[in-house]
């Protein structure tokens, strides 16, 4: 695990102040990896959170066994979404390009400061000293990216799960739904709470009938999970501008659990699927649209972040 240098640390502070300080008078400004201008018609509540983004940096060596290896997404870049799109706190998401080095995260981790969370990547060597070290920087849970080979493997979830519950942290896991349904005694019985990325990867045209969506809908009624809200372009069928398919997935787990259903961008959006980079301010209409009331919206935009991740 590498540390980070006095040097890249204030630069990236300056990248994290640019990020706090940067207002709405930017206008209708083209973000990076985002398609469209326009600002979203809902106004997200105050407090608002990104449960899901991802920082690139080439000054961070990619591991050897990467397979996905995006161009640079930076905080400043970054500034520009949160603007556009008027949310102040976010959870940065290590990558599955920098497998268990975690410096590039770190360093964006420090330069935010309060306004962020982390979700790190390590395997079964990590020592107890570097999860306390993790810990104090902001980390409050490990990401299992099995959607492709990395740095993890789904035999390593139940151990990590117990060495990092001493911590109040949570696994994150990012697979397709097929392996979800394959393996729903593991989540079942963790010793920690499971975030599943991107509604769960469900298969579409199946949707709520995949067997997957069974598995994740029962672990969020018992309290065992939490999904996100993301990605919906991977798994759609229909599409934009209306995504109607992942809408209805959506819509059925909300209906289940909206405490346990958290909003989030995965900007760069480095799998973009077919139709090629979203609208994020779209993307984030469809998500308040998709919520039955106000009550509702303030869950998956506030208040369930705020809790799952310690704000």
């Amino acid at each position: 695990m590498g540390t980070i240098k006095r040097r890249e640390f204030m630069a990236w502070t300056a990248a994290g102040i640019a990020l706090s300080t940067f207002t709405a008078s930017a206008g209708e400004e083209q973000v990076a990896f985002s398609a469209g201008t326009a600002k979203p018609a809902f106004k997200a509540p105050s407090l608002t959170c990104d449960a899901h983004f991802h920082i690139y940096d080439s000054k961070y060596p990619a591991a050897a066994n990467a397979s996905l290896i995006p161009p640079d997404a930076s905080l400043a870049d970054y500034a520009k979404l949160r603007s556009r799109l008027g949310f102040e706190r976010s959870i940065i998401v290590q990558p599955s390009t920098y497998g268990t080095d975690n410096s590039c995260l770190l360093a964006a981790l420090a330069a935010l400061g309060d306004a962020a969370r982390g979700i790190a990547v390590v395997d079964t060597s990590v020592t107890d000293g570097e999860l306390k070290r993790l810990d104090a920087a902001g980390i409050r849970g490990i990401r299992f990216n099995l959607g492709r080979a990395g740095a993890t493997t789904i035999d390593m979830i139940e151990p990590l799960s117990k060495r990092v519950a001493d911590f109040g942290w949570h696994i994150q896991v990012h697979m397709k739904g097929d392996d979800i349904a394959e393996h729903a005694g593991l989540f079942q019985n963790l010793p920690v709470v499971t975030v599943f990325d991107h509604l769960g990867r469900i298969p579409q045209p199946a949707g709520k009938a995949h067997p997957a969506f069974k598995v994740v809908a029962d672990l969020l009624e018992n309290g065992k999970a939490y999904t996100k809200l993301s990605s919906i372009y991977q798994d759609t069928v229909v599409g934009p501008p209306t995504y109607e398919d992942m809408g209805a997935l959506a819509k059925a787990y909300l209906a289940l659990a909206p405490e346990r259903v958290l909003w989030a961008s995965d900007w760069p959006h480095p799998s973009p699927g077919k139709s090629g980079k979203p609208d994020d301010a779209l993307l984030m209409d469809l998500c308040a649209d998709w919520a039955a009331d106000d009550a509702t919206r303030r869950k998956i935009f506030v208040e369930n972040a705020a809790g799952l991740y310690g704000f």
